[in-house]
């Protein structure tokens, strides 16, 4: 597979995580384990995608991402 063609897998699967991400967090149900389980995939996702495109300041933000979700996984779980 080539690198465009895995990138965009990245790009699309982490922006549609990131999006239930928010709506599980936004809603207040209940569901916050799940929502940072998704950002944490998404930041990893987001973070290949960085690194095969040599975007270090995107790959920057999703170490901070990535962090929010260790952070919100440890005091929800």
């Amino acid at each position: 597979m080539d690198n465009r063609k895995l990138t965009s897998i990245f790009e699309i699967t982490g922006s549609v995580l990131a999006m239930v991400y928010a709506l599980l967090i936004a809603s207040n149900t209940g569901n916050e384990t799940i929502g940072f389980t998704l950002l944490l995939i998404s930041a990893s996702l987001f973070s290949a995608w960085a690194l095969i495109d040599h975007r270090w300041t995107f790959l920057l933000l999703q170490v901070f991402y990535a962090a929010s979700a260790i952070i919100g996984l440890s005091r929800w779980a």
